[in-house]
């Protein structure tokens, strides 16, 4: 964490320190360019679960009254998935970016400010067995989608030419080849990640499949009173939570 960006979070029920990760540059920089524009600024957790998760960065949440929907705001970009597993997982205090579901969001792009904070909760061996266990396909799921946003210039070429021989071809080819760039490198829990999901908490549940990229370092305490607070049926909480200022730590 030492050579890592800090970024303070002052909020109406107290301040927390997030750090940002250097292998997740495209979400570091853009979290960065927005703290420096006062994005954040004004801006509440609009959706808030206990034993989940804290979400925030939706603009329309600034100075929204207490029956407006959030959630859908955001700068009108999205990002790259920059889903890196097993090196960063959802661990309680991992800083993470929100996004659409995969039936519209096939890539996993993230929202271009939409983040959310981990609380989640203990998870027991068996529980996290099963969930190791689906880990395989949503790894594997992630290559393949990497390798055809590689060739997608040349495999629309083919779907253009109706060549379906050629299509199924090359499906096969980037199948082989997911599977040869899996296993060079599987997907599994080590010791310390069970230690940390059996002991700490988290929500593995959302491994390999959205960007994680910092984690908080100070003011979990904050986080953990913002999940405790009273929610409406939407998750949003009764007495709005706000981020009062965003700043980069010097």
């Amino acid at each position: 964490m030492k050579n890592c960006t800090k970024v303070s979070l002052e909020t109406s029920m107290g301040r927390i320190v997030v750090a940002l990760y250097n292998d997740t540059p495209i979400h570091r920089d853009n979290f960065i360019k927005l703290v420096k524009e006062g994005y954040y600024d004004g801006l509440l957790f609009h959706r808030v679960i206990n034993e989940f998760m804290i979400q925030g960065g939706d603009p329309t949440s600034r100075d929204a009254d207490s029956t407006a929907m959030l959630g859908s705001g955001g700068p009108g970009y999205t990002l790259p998935a920059e889903i890196k597993f097993p090196e960063h997982y959802h661990k309680r205090g991992a800083l993470a970016a929100a996004r659409t579901g995969d039936s519209t969001n096939p890539n996993r792009r993230s929202s271009g400010s939409q983040f959310y904070i981990v609380t989640g909760s203990r998870i027991d061996n068996q529980a996290l067995g099963m969930i190791e266990m689906r880990l395989e396909s949503q790894v594997c799921q992630n290559i393949f989608v990497n390798l055809v946003e590689q060739h997608r210039d040349s495999l629309m070429q083919l779907q253009a030419s109706g060549d379906t021989a050629a299509v199924v071809h090359a499906q096969q080819q980037l199948a082989a080849e997911t599977k040869a760039i899996y296993a060079k490198n599987p997907a599994f829990y080590s010791a310390e990640m069970k230690k940390t999901y059996t002991t700490v908490g988290g929500a593995p549940h959302l491994d390999a499949q959205y960007t994680v990229f910092g984690e908080v370092i100070e003011g979990m305490d904050v986080v953990d009173r913002i999940q405790q607070v009273e929610t409406n049926a939407a998750n949003r909480p009764k007495h709005d939570v706000k981020i009062i200022k965003a700043t980069i730590v010097e």
